[in-house]
């Protein structure tokens, strides 16, 4: 069974995302290439209970990009609920150099030449070559709501972003 995977006016592409929280959208990016591009993403199974599974998203043509391996449960998982959560991979439990998730729904995208373009661009800035691989999945996230956290001077912010609205900061000591 596949839930449809619509656009509502409460999601948002990357580039939206990163203008209206250029402060979150920058902590994100920051501990994801400080990971080496893994993230955790967490997908809803079909028995319910929540899947954690590590995933390289991409940011390409303003969008944020989840595609890996054909046939994967959290795949899988995707086509059947299009909800995700993806958290930067922290591995500091200070979290010194900051932490961020971003939450919403994805669309499989079908576009074959658009498709071409994203693994030509992954062979340039990687050398891992899937030019001539066909993936059955193709998705791009739409994104409901971002958070981020950074700690410094003895206290934590917490940035939070939804749609239509400015980052906001809530200051925990």
């Amino acid at each position: 069974m596949s839930v449809p995977c619509t656009t509502v006016p409460d999601m948002t592409t990357w580039r939206e995302f990163a203008t209206t929280a250029p402060l979150i959208s920058a902590i994100f990016l920051r501990r994801h290439a400080a990971a080496k591009n893994l993230c955790l993403l967490a997908t809803t199974r079909s028995d319910g209970y929540p899947r954690i599974s590590p995933i390289e998203p991409r940011v390409f043509e303003d969008r944020l990009w989840l595609v890996g391996m054909p046939g994967t449960t959290k795949f899988k998982d995707l086509q059947r609920d299009p909800r995700f959560c993806l958290h930067t991979a922290t591995v500091d439990t200070e979290v010194a150099e900051g932490d961020a998730k971003v939450w919403g729904t994805v669309t499989d995208v079908r576009d074959g030449a658009l498709r071409a373009r994203w693994l030509q661009s992954l062979f340039e800035e990687t050398e891992i070559d899937f030019r001539d691989e066909s993936f059955d999945t193709f998705f791009a996230a739409d994104i409901t709501g971002a958070s981020a956290v950074e700690v410094r001077d003895g206290h934590m912010d917490v940035h939070i972003w939804k749609p239509g609205t400015a980052e906001r900061t809530v200051r925990k000591h």
